[in-house]
């Protein structure tokens, strides 16, 4: 997303949706933009914030649809997440009681990578990310990441995880408690949603969330990381 802003059909190649569709959502005010000289303008951040939540509501086709559009063509797009977070990005358990604990202790978990240049500019962009819109699913589930692209902070993409032996308050919905985070870090915004899109679907699988919180180690919880993106290839 390196335009400045979009036309209604550079959105429409974007997300991969129908222009009238579009033009209709930005009418009703669905869709954060603006009209300059009568024709619809979007921001791409923007519409990269809009674009995340609405995607907690995406089917597994239309998560598809995203991630493919968003595709990385050096990445293994079978395994994109299991690459990306290899066993020394696991922490289970971790040992964090507080949203802060946790975010400190993921990044410093991604930090045995020497990826992470700036551990305290990142721990402010996920806590601005997590004021905004708390990443937290009602499932238990919280996929923490800076709000926007930090890239004098951080070097490649990975992801790092950790389970929590009892759950603890992330500002999930209806008050639920959180125990499973995946801390996303990418440097470009079209492979941020492209992972998001992948956790969203792996989510849907049934009992791939029990079977994380039932891994033991870091070894087991990659397993389960790497079967269920081998059942999303299948489906």
């Amino acid at each position: 997303m390196a335009h400045e802003s979009f036309s209604l059909n550079d959105l429409s190649k974007q997300l991969g949706r129908d222009r009238r569709e579009l033009e209709k959502l930005a009418n009703r005010g669905r869709i954060p933009g603006r009209k300059v000289n009568g024709e619809w303008q979007f921001h791409p951040t923007e519409i990269t914030h809009w674009l995340e939540k609405e995607m907690r509501g995406y089917t597994f086709s239309e998560l598809e649809q995203v991630e493919q559009i968003n595709s990385h063509p050096q990445l293994d797009s079978s395994y994109l997440i299991s690459n990306l977070m290899p066993e020394e990005l696991i922490e289970v358990p971790l040992n964090a009681r507080t949203k802060r604990s946790v975010l400190e202790t993921l990044i410093e978990t991604a930090g045995k990578t020497w990826q992470i240049w700036e551990p305290a500019t990142v721990l402010t962009a996920v806590q601005q990310r997590e004021e905004a819109y708390s990443t937290a699913f009602e499932n238990g589930v919280a996929i923490p990441h800076p709000r926007n692209s930090i890239p004098d902070a951080v070097g490649d993409l990975l992801i790092a995880y950790g389970r929590t032996l009892s759950g603890i308050p992330f500002g999930a919905p209806n008050g639920k408690l959180t125990d499973i985070f995946f801390l996303v870090i990418c440097s470009d915004t079209s492979t941020h949603l492209s992972v998001l899109a992948r956790l969203g679907r792996m989510m849907q699988l049934p009992d791939f969330v029990e079977q994380l919180r039932e891994a033991p180690t870091p070894q087991q919880t990659r397993h389960v990381i790497i079967e269920a993106e081998k059942k999303i290839a299948e489906i």
